[in-house]
């Protein structure tokens, strides 16, 4: 305790500091996940608060993030589909997924995955990153000029009919589930469907012209709908904000340029008395936990989103460990991944508790706090009260913000969450993958892989599409490198080892030598099958090499099993020199040592295996003797 007010002055200053920042991307964060703003607020201030009492990093400040906010933005699209467009009746769902990927970051972080986030390859972050900042921007655009394709009765009408059919095909399915779909009842189908409304159809098909244009797609496939419905005011109090955030960064950077915009722009909007669209009304009070997540579980309803949710909970893990890394540069400092990993699902299983949306360590915000004077832990909770306070005080006031103001926050969000490193080094990266003529980058092409499918279709699976091709391209290298350092080639053509200089001559038809160099692995099995094959007839003794094979997995291990026996078979002898823990282990487990390779054919040191040689290897093509 008495370190967590060690530095009260400068963690007050840098918790507040960053909870003023935090306020204006938590509202957007919220209005663009679908779930409004008083969810992104509610996350900010839980996720904020115990993370960092609970975390292992201590500069950390959380909260939504633009990541996060995506992924969540077509989580909720997809489970409000689900429940006839009602966001009320999807709730709990909801929730219920976002409290499974905090438990499951507490499970990673107990189990210790931490420590493994860095091997996620750069080029699948880097599309990532560079995806999240196009879905932002182009699905604000909308919002940005005041066109919400809901609110456009023609373009609504469209769906009318496909509106009357989904009601029917409901009613439908309820009265079979019900059991009484059967002839005699069907009047009651019939009287059921008499009863649908204009309403019930209007309704109905705003929720199909919502889904229709949501995501990059839809944006672009109504954005010519839009142009021709441009709301000029809402158009011009998003320039605005846009303006005003990076025009004031170069008068100061001491008061965050988004809140000014914010401040400035709604103050301007509400004090004129302009007909702007106001943002959602924020619930005054302290938040209450939805209890509709425990009361109305169905494990039906979530068992289709445990892969999303744990997408979810992986994706908070890098977001907040890539943060974590900044602030232990900035700190000098070490954090503790595993504990940071325990406090972030805290936070986000609390948040969820109370209907907010997931979060994740934010670097601006987090850097922000570093440089206010933010040390310990305190400053992260301190921001996280902060923004309590002003739920409780503001609450009125700030569901007066124009939702227009939000949406340029958001542009600028999604503008500057790109990375814009990865884009720069396209063109001057190595192109080491061919198909026919054309040469490029596999770097390049994972990023793009991963930015396009991210962008068009569905971030989850793009992520896991760009690890496997990442991974295989890795493989594919890792083996054609391991052939390509351990060809089998006669005594006399491979260039020897040091200790090899004084190997007779005169056996040079008799004994050939395999140098291993690298792991043997599934990826370069290949080429090691063709050994038995290279080896010419007059070879009556093998050595394999071994002190550069530190690895040796089951796939090698068979292959090798495989060649030994072809060249047993051959009548040849086999002598292992050099044989590490590892792969000796591997050998034993199956037997190949002492079954096929006997323990005094497996020597310490090649001098050990020269002497051997010399007593059990005859000249049998009178090659020259040694001087």
């Amino acid at each position: 305790m008495k370190k967590l007010f060690s530095n009260l002055r400068g963690d007050l200053f840098g918790g507040i500091t960053a909870g003023i920042v935090a306020l204006p991307l938590a509202l957007a964060f919220g209005v663009s996940s679908g779930m409004g703003p008083s969810a992104g607020l509610y996350g900010a201030i839980f996720i904020s608060f115990f993370a960092a009492l609970f975390g292992g990093t201590n500069t950390q400040i959380s909260g939504p993030t633009a990541p996060m906010t995506a992924v969540s933005m077509v989580i909720i699209a997809g489970i409000v589909a689900i429940h006839d467009g009602s966001l009320e009746k999807a709730l709990p769902a909801i929730l219920i997924v976002f409290l499974l990927a905090g438990l499951m970051q507490i499970g990673l972080g107990l189990i210790g995955i931490g420590k493994y986030i860095r091997y996620i390859p750069y080029p699948v972050v880097s599309g990532f990153m560079t995806a999240i900042g196009v879905i932002i921007l182009v699905t604000q655009i909308l919002p940005a000029i005041g066109y919400y394709p809901k609110e456009d009765p023609e373009f609504v009408n469209k769906y009318k009919p496909m509106a009357e059919e989904i009601i029917l095909d409901n009613i439908l399915k309820e009265e079979a589930g019900e059991g009484i779909l059967v002839l005699e009842n069907f009047e009651e189908t019939i009287k059921r469907a008499k009863g649908i409304t204009e309403e019930d159809m209007l309704k109905e098909a705003q929720t199909l012209a919502k889904t229709e244009a949501s995501g990059v797609l839809g944006a672009i496939k109504v954005f010519p709908r839009a142009l021709n419905n441009v709301n000029w005011l809402e158009l011009i109090l998003a320039l605005s904000t846009i303006i005003i955030i990076y025009g004031f960064k170069r008068i100061t950077t001491a008061i965050p340029s988004a809140l000014v915009a914010l401040v400035v722009v709604s103050g301007v909007a509400y004090g004129f008395g302009l007909d702007y669209r106001p943002i959602e009304q924020i619930p005054s009070g302290f938040p209450l936990p939805n209890l509709g997540i425990f009361t109305e579980f169905q494990l039906s309803s979530v068992t289709p989103y445990v892969f999303t949710a744990l997408t979810l909970a992986l994706l908070g893990a890098i977001d907040s460990l890539l943060t974590s890394v900044v602030a232990d540069n900035m700190t000098k400092t070490k954090h503790q991944p595993n504990k940071e990993l325990v406090g972030q699902g805290i936070g986000n299983s609390i948040a969820a508790i109370f209907g907010g949306i997931p979060g994740a360590g934010a670097t601006i915000r987090t850097v922000v706090n570093i440089n206010a004077g933010g040390k310990t832990k305190l400053s992260g909770m301190v921001a996280g009260v902060l923004l309590l306070i002003v739920l409780l005080a503001l609450g009125p006031i700030a569901s007066q913000i124009p939702a227009a103001v939000l949406a340029g926050i958001l542009v600028t969000v999604g503008i500057g969450v790109m990375d814009y490193k990865g884009l720069k080094a396209i063109p001057s990266l190595p192109k080491d993958l061919s198909i026919g003529p054309l040469k490029f980058s596999s770097e390049v092409v994972i990023m793009l892989v991963v930015l396009v499918l991210s962008s068009v279709w569905n971030l989850v699976y793009a992520v896991g599409v760009g690890l496997v091709i990442a991974s295989l391209m890795f493989m594919k290298k890792m083996g054609d490198l391991t052939a390509e350092r351990s060809d089998v080639k006669p005594l006399e053509e491979e260039i020897g080892w040091a200790d090899e200089a004084d190997f007779p001559k005169s056996l040079k038809e008799e004994v050939f030598i395999k140098h291993l160099k690298g792991p043997l692995f599934f990826g370069s099995t290949n080429e090691f099958q063709q050994m038995a094959d290279q080896i010419p007839r007059t070879a009556s003794t093998v050595i394999i090499r071994m002190g550069r094979m530190q690895y040796m997995d089951q796939s090698g291990l068979y292959t090798l099993e495989d060649v030994l026996i072809d060249l047993k078979k051959s009548g040849i002898d086999i002598l292992f020199v050099e044989v590490l823990n590892q792969p000796r282990y591997m050998m034993e487990r199956v037997d190949v040592i002492p079954d096929l390779i006997p323990e005094e054919h497996i020597f310490d040191n090649f001098d050990d295996c020269l002497v051997w040689v010399r007593k059990n290897v005859k000249d049998k093509f009178d090659s020259p003797k040694q001087p």
